[in-house]
């Protein structure tokens, strides 16, 4: 609610992974429903830290998600060991409901990549990289 006060016009939160992992979703759906709601119609995009999760818990976040209203489902933090890959991409996109788009976000290191993220289902990529991608220079580690 302080960031919506202060003019953002956007807001990124990382779930409770040790909820999701201890099997309590409805937790992680109260507190993605708390988000929303203090986000006062903004967008809200929901990082699940994929690199953390099996295709069953990623799936659950699908599902959790497109209940939650949230307006994204996105890959990751950048700060764990993995970013987006295209099968989680293809896994968003036969999961999440109608409304729910995708943010590929992290390890995304070549045009290549990103056109294949957004052919898959991604309909924003998050890309430190991005300059270096389209000046053709080597992309940095993830």
């Amino acid at each position: 609610a302080d960031a919506i006060e202060n003019g953002a016009d956007e807001i990124d939160m990382v779930i409770d992974i040790g909820a999701l992992k201890a099997g309590d979703s409805a937790y992680v759906l109260r507190d993605i429903e708390a988000v929303k709601a203090a986000c006062g119609g903004k967008i809200l995009k929901v990082i699940i830290e994929t690199c953390l999760l099996t295709d069953a818990e990623k799936i659950e976040m699908c599902r959790i998600v497109t209940e939650s209203g949230a307006d994204f489902i996105k890959t990751s933090t950048g700060f764990s060991t993995g970013g987006a890959t295209r099968e989680d991409i293809a896994l968003f996109a036969a999961h999440v409901g109608p409304g729910v788009r995708i943010k590929a976000a992290g390890g995304i290191k070549s045009l290549e990549d990103a056109e294949d993220f957004i052919r898959l289902g991604a309909s924003r990529l998050g890309t430190s990289s991005i300059i270096k991608i389209l000046k053709n220079l080597p992309a940095g580690s993830y």
